[in-house]
């Protein structure tokens, strides 16, 4: 059976970024088992021949109505499939489902019937959201990153930019390229409503978001640019641990040093 990626080099290229992402995951320990999402909204690499071919699944539901995805294709990491694998087999332990018209259920079109991540109907709420506010955003990752879960064990990094600011403070390259910090939303089930929309109202203000003694999420243009900015928040949770370690509460950066970063390179925050 030909694969969906076969002569279709920009769809290939964003689904082997997700493969590579997904082996910097387990490689960095915030992988374990099937832990861990990935969605990328593929749908500007489909062609025609993609929109006609047949299911091979069932019709699913989503669980919610998302009118924004009306016809949109995704790359999805499948229901208890473990990033390890996905790295080395992306077609084998993802796939490529095809939002139907009632914006309300969807169907696996290749390569495989691999049943998407059972936190779907919270990363899709979250891409319907992308775009209805015109956002260039195309991919969410969740991932375990073990020092900042660790630091959410401690309620004073959970009051809003606590986190933030500490870990802006540690390096400078964190404020540049994580500019608008940490969002921190307080515990809530895992794969709940409850915790979809609270991670969609945080996103409104952050790219990366902390749920609480579970892990984060991010948003950006590809794979690798949300795993970028979840992976410069954690060496500064890093960096901040190591100093604790060595027996004293580090520095960091100032105030006013971080505010002249924020105008040197023209930072949002």
């Amino acid at each position: 059976m030909k694969s969906i990626l076969e002569n279709r080099p920009g769809l290939a290229k964003e689904v082997n970024k997700v493969a590579e992402v997904a082996g910097y995951l387990w490689q960095k320990g915030w992988a374990e088992r099937n832990g861990g999402n990935i969605t990328v909204n593929i749908t500007e690499f489909v062609d025609e021949e993609i929109r006609q071919l047949a299911p091979i699944s069932e019709v699913k539901s989503i669980g919610t109505t998302l009118p924004h995805l009306k016809g949109c294709y995704f790359y999805c990491k499948g229901t208890n499939k473990r990033m390890r694998d996905l790295a080395r087999w992306p077609m084998e332990n993802g796939s490529v489902i095809r939002i139907l018209d009632d914006c309300a259920s969807y169907v696996i079109i290749a390569d495989q019937p691999v049943a998407p991540t059972s936190e779907l109907p919270s990363h899709l709420s979250v891409h319907n959201n992308l775009i209805a506010k015109g956002s260039p955003y195309k991919a969410s990752v969740h991932t375990h990153p073990i020092e900042l879960i660790a630091m959410t064990h401690c309620k004073a990094f959970l009051g809003k930019d606590v986190a933030s600011n500490l870990l802006w403070s540690m390096i400078p390259e964190t404020k540049a390229f994580c500019p608008l910090g940490l969002g921190i939303i307080p515990y809530e089930l895992p794969s709940s409503v409850k915790l979809a929309e609270a991670t969609i109202k945080e996103l409104e203000e952050y790219d990366v978001v902390m749920w609480e003694k579970h892990g984060v999420f991010a948003i950006d243009c590809d794979a690798m640019q949300a795993f970028d900015q979840i992976d410069v928040l954690n060496k500064s949770a890093l960096i901040y641990i190591a100093a604790k370690n060595m027996g004293f509460e580090p520095d960091g950066m100032s105030q006013e040093q971080m505010k002249e970063m924020s105008v040197a390179f023209n930072l949002p925050k």
